[in-house]
């Protein structure tokens, strides 16, 4: 039984990170060429649909339309946390990148607990304040 770990570098070690960027590209392009601020376009918000209530993803495809359309603003005021979110998201990739490149084989992203509680009472707070009337202005554009 071997029980020694291979390590892969250079360029081998990039097929993950190519992989999330090439399903990434693709999914901003898909946004980008299918607008998803034509009403049903890519079908509705369960919860919506169901509670009459914006989740925290609610907008997040046409933040990300507005994006691919360099409208900052625009992205913003669909949803506003999916600006930050996708920011994390490449420094978190191009990370990745320089820890593969070395030898390290772990995942993009690994949460302690303690960040995991953080993000997901960010996204209940938000959830709730959005879908106030003090909140309203959270609500996707």
């Amino acid at each position: 039984m071997n029980t020694e770990t291979s390590v892969v570098r250079g360029w081998r070690a990039l097929s993950a990170p190519a992989g999330v960027a090439a399903a990434g590209v693709s999914a901003f392009t898909l946004l980008h060429l299918r607008d998803p601020h034509n009403s049903g376009s890519y079908g509705i918000c369960p919860m919506y649909a169901l509670t009459g209530l914006w989740c925290p993803a609610c907008g997040g495809l046409r933040a990300v339309n507005d994006l691919t359309n360099l409208d900052i603003g625009a992205a913003l005021s669909s949803n506003v946390l999916i600006v930050p979110f996708i920011a994390v998201l490449v420094v978190a990739w191009v990370r990745w990148i320089v820890r593969r490149w070395n030898g390290s084989t772990d995942r993009m992203i690994v949460l302690r607990p303690a960040m995991t509680v953080m993000v997901l009472v960010t996204l209940v707070a938000f959830t709730v304040v959005r879908n106030t009337s003090w909140g309203s202005w959270l609500a996707p554009a």
